[in-house]
């Protein structure tokens, strides 16, 4: 068991941002963690900004996580992860959803949207390790987009030392009956992403 670990997800309403934090927070329960969480909802019904902080730690005294200190950054929009890039350090990883949400100021054309490749590059200066992410593709072979999140899951699942079993079984409780074994899918589809 490592002594702490810091992970960031970042998204836009309605991504299952709450939702892969939710999941985070009771793995890590279930792994023997102390667990803290942070979460700020923005304008999340109207597309806004939604993040995640979430610690595991032998003792965990503050949800807040320090500028430099995230070990793992989940980005759901692209962004949305380049948003974050001052709690990275040269050990974190991220991997980020290769999907773009174009944010009021871009759409009335008061600001305009990075370009893919600066924000691939910040990123991979910042961090150990980079990750594009098609989960969004990934999650309508599925059948459902919705899915993405617990894809995105299913590929950090692979870098941590908690049994599949853990995850799995945290899915089927926070996740509605009638989706768990779609989700269940989704999971293992992202931890198979792992090469």
């Amino acid at each position: 068991m490592r002594n702490k670990i810091d992970f960031i997800v970042a998204g836009v309403g309605g991504q299952g941002t709450i939702l892969a934090s939710d999941i985070l927070v009771e793995v890590g329960y279930k792994a023997g963690y102390d667990v803290k969480k942070s979460e700020v909802h923005g304008m999340s019904q109207r597309g806004g900004g939604v993040e995640s902080q979430v610690r595991w730690g032998k003792k965990v005294y503050s949800p807040l996580i320090e500028k430099g200190k995230a070990e793992f950054v989940l980005g759901f929009e692209m962004l949305e992860a380049a948003r974050w890039t001052e709690y990275l350090n040269p050990s974190s990883v991220v991997y980020v959803n290769k999907h773009k949400m174009f944010p009021p100021t871009v759409s009335t054309g008061q600001a305009v949207y990075p370009a893919e490749s600066a924000i691939e590059e910040e990123l991979k200066f910042r961090a150990q390790h980079f990750e594009w992410i098609d989960a969004i593709g990934l999650a309508q072979q599925l059948g459902n987009p919705a899915l993405a999140g617990v894809i995105m899951l299913g590929r950090l699942s692979a870098d941590l030392e908690i049994a599949p079993e853990i995850w799995l079984n945290v899915i089927s409780d926070l996740v509605p009956a009638r989706f768990v074994e779609l989700n269940k899918k989704a999971f293992i589809t992202g931890r198979e992403l792992k090469g």
